[in-house]
Formats: structure tokens, sequence, C-alpha cells
């Protein structure tokens, strides 16, 4: 389904998109955007929007006189969240989302260290009060719920760290634990120990303990990566 509001170049984005990352057009692949724009029924004007956007996203190359190239996957853009949302959907999504939990492994402890020594009075409330709003959506099937704390718990680790870097991936990690729950790469409901870890998380950040927030957020995605062996091996 198009998202509203992205005209008629998303609703060739929504289909040609994942093709693209299902391999459906290898590397090397000449799409040509008259007969792209007649699959589609729409204008060449809207069929270039659509090749723009994927020229951003580095999926593609537009050459005179060749036509739109599909790029190898080594150049895509990767961290672009759409991608992410395209691959997820796709065949290729175990081994998606077990990259992305290791570079949560290695990015999210190291960013709730800092955010220890740098989160402000409002941040550590915020990050508080997602951690709640965690448990309250523990139990019952809430996962919608449970997921939308879940984020913004995270963004605010991200955030609260103080490096820019960090908090550019606030929007990789929310794909990446949306994609878990939409494609039912979760248990129906979250495992309990993971849940108190958050709240520990939080209240390490709030003490100001930078060693312990550190330890506990690895803690968490060391479980998220166990879990992908249960549920997406």
């Amino acid at each position: 389904m198009s998202t509203p509001g992205r005209g008629l170049h998303g609703h060739v984005l929504d289909t040609l998109g994942p093709e693209i990352t299902a391999g459906e057009y290898p590397p090397g692949s000449v799409l040509r955007t008259d007969e792209l724009a007649q699959r589609f029924d729409v204008s060449r004007s809207v069929m270039r929007e659509a090749v723009r956007v994927l020229e951003s996203m580095h999926l593609v190359e537009s050459r005179r006189r060749v036509g739109v190239t599909v790029r190898p996957k080594s150049e895509w853009n990767v961290y672009d969240p759409q991608v992410i949302r395209w691959r997820l959907a796709g065949a290729d999504r175990p081994q998606q989302l077990r990259s992305l939990t290791v570079l949560r492994s290695a990015i999210e402890p190291v960013a709730a260290g800092l955010a220890a020594r740098h989160a402000t009075s409002e941040q550590c409330a915020e990050l508080t009060e997602c951690a709640l709003g965690m448990v309250a959506h523990s139990r019952g099937h809430k996962l919608e719920g449970y997921l939308f704390h879940d984020v913004a718990f995270h963004r605010v680790i991200l955030s609260a760290s103080g490096n820019e870097m960090f908090a550019r991936l606030g929007d990789v990690v929310a794909e990446v634990l949306t994609g878990r729950t939409q494609h039912d790469v979760m248990f129906e409901d979250p495992d309990p120990a993971a849940v108190t870890l958050h709240v520990r998380v939080a209240e390490a950040v709030r003490a100001g303990d930078a060693a312990r927030a550190e330890e506990l957020t690895r803690e968490i995605t060391v479980g998220a990566l166990q879990e992908l062996d249960i549920l997406a091996p």
C-alpha cells in the first residue's frame, strides 16, 4: 500500500523498490522508463520522479543511452529506512534482521553509557516513562503498544548520548523494531527479562551510572540476537 501523500510515484516505488531489493532485478539489470511507465500506467514524468528517489537510495543509476541500471548491493544506502523496510519485507529478512541487530549491539550499549553521562532531566523522565509504558503493554498480546514505547525508548537513548551520529540511527533502530513486530519475529508477549532490563537501563541512566547502563543495554542486544536464533534462524 502506498504511503498517503506520496502520489503516483509512491505507488511505483512500493512495487519496484521491493522487487529490486529482493533481487528480481539483479545488479546490472537495465530498466526502461518507458516500459515501466506503461507497466504502472503512469506518465514518464511520474516514472522519472520514482527513479530519482531510487537513485537517492543508490539502488539504481541513470546513464545516457543506457537507461536505468540496478546497482550492486554493496553500493545501496543500507541505512535508508525505506530500503530497510523493503528488505525486511522480502526473503532477505533473516539476514537483514541479524545484520541490523549486530549493528545495534555495537552502538546502543556505548550510547547508553554516554546517555548516563549526558542525559538531561527531561530525557531521563522520558526514558522512565517509555520503560513503564513497555511494562504496561508487555502482557495480553499488546505488541503494537509495546512497540510504540520500545521505539521511543531507544530513540531517547541514542539522542541522549549527545553523539549526533548515534542520534541519526534512531530511524534505523525504529525500522528493525517495527519490522520484527510486523513480520511476527517476536514472541506473543515480550520476554519479561528484556522488559525488566529496559527499566533498569532507565534507572542506571537516571543515576548517572555509565558502566551499568552500558552493561544492561548489552544484555538487551544479546537477548535480541538470541531471539533471532529461535524465531528467524
